[in-house]
């Protein structure tokens, strides 16, 4: 598993977030630089589209979109698209890609989004639920995780080692 580096996660604030008071929607989009490995994270009501709109992103499909929804009980749902309409890489190869990078990318969110996390905490002790969008009914699934606390136990949380700040911005 990849470590975390703050200084290498960019956070925006989108606009939609000082509108209002309520906790939901809350909406998580998540891309990456291949040539920098930098992280980029928008927290909003909705999906950054422009994040997710360049060719390059369009053809990968590597984002990763999170949002909290309270149906039957609070859980952080997180999309991932495996296979279907024009992806790079065969839905298995993406599949173990999305695996092997979740504990990097749930410290990504956590990391972003940490004052409202601790806040809050039944977010941080809600379920995650992992959504592998595929054309094939093989791939296509949702995986239950454990609680943001329970998938990094002790040391391992986000939230213990906040020494370096990522970097935040807010939009204009």
């Amino acid at each position: 598993m990849s470590q975390l580096n703050p200084q290498k996660l960019h956070v925006t604030f989108a606009k939609s977030l000082a509108a209002g008071e309520h906790l939901l929607p809350r909406q998580y989009t998540l891309t990456h630089s291949d040539a920098t490995g930098d992280l980029f994270l928008t927290i909003g009501r909705e999906v950054d589209v422009e994040a997710i709109s360049g060719w390059y992103t369009r053809l990968m499909r590597d984002e990763v979109l999170g949002e909290w929804i309270d149906e039957h009980g609070l859980a952080l749902h997180i999309h991932l698209h495996v296979s279907g309409g024009l992806v790079f890489g065969a839905p298995n190869w993406r599949l173990s890609i999305f695996q092997r990078h979740l504990p990097l990318v749930l410290q990504a969110i956590v990391s972003g989004d940490r004052e409202f996390i601790t806040g809050h905490l039944a977010f941080y002790q809600a379920p995650i639920k992992i959504h592998f969008h595929a054309r094939q009914a093989q791939w296509d699934q949702v995986r239950t995780y454990p609680t943001i606390r329970d998938f990094f136990p002790g040391n391992g949380s986000p939230l213990a080692h906040a020494d370096r700040e990522p970097t935040h911005q807010n939009p204009q």
